[in-house]
């Protein structure tokens, strides 16, 4: 059995792993993606100034009345075009996506998906 220290452990090497590999620049920020049980939330980082481009959750009052439920795949597509949108207004049309600790379906692939559609590449 797996305690919660291992578990603990496990997840932060699984983080380490996958941000010590992607860093976001001028040229090609982060998107990055964070998922809870209820919301999901996407930001574009520029990691060389330390500031965030663009930002979209379901925790937008725009996004918030008209989707009914923040955690599912449907909700995960709308914030994908929302993010994708926002990019393209400040400029950024390539990205290194960054999935975090979540591994890529259901709610995360949506999001992707959705973005590539809007117009961002990566």
């Amino acid at each position: 059995m797996v305690t919660s220290k291992q578990l603990h452990k496990k997840i932060k090497r699984r983080k380490m792993r996958i941000r010590s590999k992607i860093l976001g620049s001028s040229e090609r920020p982060r998107l990055c993606v964070k998922k809870s049980l209820r919301h999901i939330y996407a930001q574009v980082i520029n990691d060389v100034e330390g500031k965030t481009l663009a930002a979209a959750s379901t925790m937008d009052k725009q996004v918030r009345t008209s989707i009914k439920n923040g955690g599912n795949r449907d909700a995960a597509a709308i914030i994908g075009k929302l993010i994708a949108d926002r990019a393209k207004e400040a400029g950024v049309k390539t990205v290194v996506f960054d999935r975090g600790i979540a591994r890529y379906h259901g709610r995360i692939k949506s999001l992707a998906e959705a973005a590539r559609e809007g117009g961002l590449e990566f």
